[in-house]
């Protein structure tokens, strides 16, 4: 039963990295594999308000939800491969990457159910430092490593949203 514990913190603190060095650092050079995060879902992201396209569509495209959930298949594989000696570990593994895409996808459909359930993932998106709030599932390991910079309920926050709001409100 050691495994649960373990596989939280395991998932939380690779969560952190992967974001941070793989989707983000690797992810800024066009032509990388890992570039759709970067150049695809951040754009949807921030040009929508958050929302991103690709996640109201059929996972088995070449998107970058299609990529994202290739890439947790293939994560899930070595740790399918482990659970006959390690089975509360695996099991909670594959459970924090179900519930990693899960919350993932419905925050990038639903916004205000980011801002209010995942703040410090719309913080990521919607925030002025897009490089800060690595965390999707849990801000913990942004707590510990220090780049938990909150931006929703903000007066930032709420002036931006304001000049979106005007940006985008027809001519009277």
């Amino acid at each position: 039963m050691l495994g649960i514990p373990l596989a939280l913190v395991t998932a939380g603190a690779f969560e952190w990295w992967a974001h941070k060095y793989v989707l983000h650092q690797q992810g800024r050079r066009r032509g990388n594999f890992w570039s759709f995060h970067y150049h695809e879902h951040h754009s949807h992201s921030r040009r929508d308000e958050m929302r991103d396209v690709d996640y109201a569509r059929s996972p088995l495209q070449w998107n970058a939800q299609g990529k994202e959930l290739a890439a947790l298949g293939a994560m899930a594989l070595p740790i399918v491969a482990v659970s006959p000696w390690i089975p509360w570990w695996s099991l909670t593994s594959l459970a924090c990457l179900v519930n990693y895409y899960r919350v993932h996808k419905r925050a990038h459909l639903d916004p205000e159910w980011a801002r209010t359930h995942l703040p410090w993932h719309y913080d990521h998106h919607m925030g002025p430092d897009q490089d800060q709030n690595w965390g999707v599932t849990w801000p913990w390991m942004d707590w510990l490593m220090r780049t938990r910079v909150p931006y929703a309920g903000t007066d930032k926050e709420l002036a931006d949203r304001a000049r979106r709001a005007k940006a985008i409100a027809p001519a009277a």
